[in-house]
């Protein structure tokens, strides 16, 4: 029985679409090339999807930005504009700031800043080592922010 599960196991991965592995093979870039064999389905009984292409679109990295695996960094998106609805009168450290695109980013550091501004637009952006920055048109620091949603 347990010689039956082995092969079924072996069998299943060996049902890969074949183009679709030869295509991630292909792609020279590390964690492209993993995300593009992590996409490949397994299950034979499933549809078959097109060959993947291994690199996600521009706006599914904007949606993963501040939450992307750290393979999908370096390759990914370094700033996202967006805006903040509505009036906004500035932050403290804990607070939350909920963006236009649905983002919800919780300042992590010690700065301040009160404005008076009104619907805002905004840059979220990597900084050195990882760090993520708000740059807030019309206030006059950047706050350093974590994401939270």
């Amino acid at each position: 029985m347990k010689v039956l599960f082995a092969l079924m196991l072996v069998s299943t991965a060996a049902m890969a679409d074949d183009a679709a592995l030869l295509k991630c093979r292909q792609l020279e870039d590390g964690p492209v090339r993993l995300a593009c064999y992590n996409a490949i389905q397994l299950n034979p009984a499933a549809p078959v999807a097109a060959a993947p292409t291994g690199v996600p679109s521009k706006a599914e990295m904007e949606a993963m930005f501040g939450r992307e695996p750290a393979a999908l960094k370096s390759a990914g998106v370094n700033s996202i504009e967006t805006s903040i609805v509505g009036p906004f009168d500035g932050w403290v450290r804990g607070q939350r700031i909920r963006l236009a695109n649905g983002q919800v980013w919780k300042v992590v550091d010690d700065t301040e800043d009160v404005v008076e501004l009104n619907n805002p637009k905004v840059t979220v952006k990597r900084g050195l080592l990882g760090a993520i920055f708000l740059d807030i048109e019309g206030a006059h620091r950047n706050p350093k922010v974590q994401r939270v949603q």
